[in-house]
């Protein structure tokens, strides 16, 4: 392909990127707080390992949700090294809506911990609505009745409110709000929300609130064991079984900050990048080659090319800067801060560091390094 012809490429995807970003803007549904009341019992799963610094700002936030009159919160110490039992226990202040439990042993064989955790909470859990929540997510009181609305005006067996994902150091701001954007800029949501194709459900394990008959009649989180990804393979799974997910925006009412740091970041997504794309080296590498396609190339022409293909790598790049600042903005649900729109004239350099990470995870993977949280990943058969 001749370099006009690549920035005319590039460029065109850039376009359709952002005309999508621009479509789920307009049409995502944003998660509101509400006046209705829930009435009926739901119940609150929080794994945590190695989360004292974290959980109790999350504890706090879950003795203020107003709105549920029959809320019960049952949280997992999943074996961590650090105080996260005593963090939790001093943060519940004896509220005797919640539950600390202590788990000391290993995910079994075929399990990786996440799952396992999320397993054990729900075994003994009777409410009909069933909610899980990590312990880095920050929610606004009326947050958990605003999802459970949600669920059951929906209709449906899941839905997933997407946090707003907080960036606090130059990595995270380069790498975090690409979550985001690889839905929004690529998947209209309103579509997808009314199909059963699990190719196109998209749901974030940081806040997920299940219909409790659905979730069980799938086998919960045993039905996605092994998975690294547990979050949208029990979407997918649901879809299988015939029953509806939901994405709605969720960044007026939770938020989190998922890595802390380079050192963090870094090991986070090389636990599970590997697994994007069929976790095949193939479908990364293509994905990886449009990518570099449409946000290398036009920028490039822009800043080197002459005349017309000069202008069409500026459109290109604008283009693309206008999809994440869309879909930053479908993220937060309010107005953009300086911060996101430098972290958007920086897109080339985000999808850069994007890949570089799956290349990392691939590496770690054959070479069976895969660890998080100090354990492990047995990814056989995933």
């Amino acid at each position: 392909m001749r370099l006009g012809g690549a920035v005319w490429a590039g460029a065109g995807i850039s376009l359709v990127g952002a005309g999508i970003a621009l479509y789920n803007r307009v049409t995502v549904r944003q998660l509101a707080d509400t006046a209705t009341s829930v009435i009926e019992p739901v119940t609150v799963c929080v794994p945590a390992r190695d989360e004292a610094a974290r959980l109790p700002g999350l504890i706090a936030d879950l003795r203020a949700q107003r709105g549920v009159a029959r809320l019960s919160v049952v949280i997992l110490d999943d074996a961590s090294g650090d105080d996260t039992f005593a963090a939790a226990v001093d943060a519940a202040a004896g509220d005797p809506r919640i539950s600390v439990l202590r788990n000391d042993t290993e995910p079994p064989p075929g399990w990786t911990g996440k799952a396992a955790a999320c397993a054990r909470l729900a075994e003994s859990v009777v409410a009909p609505v069933l909610v899980f929540v990590d312990a880095d997510v920050r929610l606004a009181p009326g947050a958990i009745a605003a999802a459970v609305t949600e669920l059951r005006r929906r209709r449906v067996a899941l839905v997933s409110p997407w946090p707003m994902q907080r960036a606090e150091s130059m990595a995270e701001a380069l790498v975090q709000p690409l979550l985001c954007w690889s839905w929004a800029a690529t998947l209209p949501i309103s579509l997808a929300n009314r199909t059963l194709r699990p190719s196109t459900s998209v749901a974030c394990g940081q806040f997920l609130v299940f219909d409790t008959a659905a979730y069980r009649a799938i086998g919960g989180h045993a039905a996605v064991a092994v998975s690294v990804t547990e979050d949208l393979d029990i979407a997918r799974t649901l879809r299988r079984a015939g029953q509806s997910t939901v994405l709605v925006a969720a960044g007026r009412m939770a938020n989190t900050r998922m890595y802390e740091g380079t050192r963090e970041l870094d090991a986070g997504y090389t636990r599970w990048l590997w697994s994007a794309y069929g976790g095949t080296v193939a479908g990364g590498t293509a994905v990886g080659t449009l990518a570099a396609l449409a946000y290398w190339v036009p920028p490039l022409a822009a800043a080197c090319g002459r005349g017309k293909v000069r202008r069409v790598g500026a459109l290109g790049y604008t283009a693309a800067v206008t999809g994440r600042l869309l879909a930053r903005s479908t993220e937060t649900g309010g107005p953009l801060t300086p911060a996101d729109v430098l972290a958007a004239l920086s897109h080339p350099f985000s999808v850069a560091a994007y890949l570089l990470l799956w290349a990392r995870s691939h590496r770690a993977r054959r070479r069976g390094a895969l660890r998080w949280k100090g354990r492990a990943l047995n990814t056989v058969g995933a």
